[in-house]
């Protein structure tokens, strides 16, 4: 399983998300439909740990078996 910001934001992007700003590391991404927002950790070219990464999705509501 890919655990990057990048694969990450593509799949939150895929969903409706729309990146609204940043500070420092740490992205912010709204998605107007179902008016959830989530904030991604991008910490250089450094993957997240497997938590960080599905709790992420499950805050976005985007089921596991969709990502890919």
């Amino acid at each position: 399983m890919n655990q990057s910001p990048k694969h990450l934001i593509k799949i939150l992007e895929d969903n409706g998300f729309i990146f609204k700003r940043s500070k420092g590391s740490h992205q912010l991404f709204h998605n107007p439909n179902t008016n959830k927002t989530v904030i991604v950790p991008v910490h250089g070219g450094k993957d997240m740990k497997k938590g960080t990464f599905l709790a992420i999705i499950k805050q976005a509501g985007i089921e596991k078996n969709n990502i890919d």
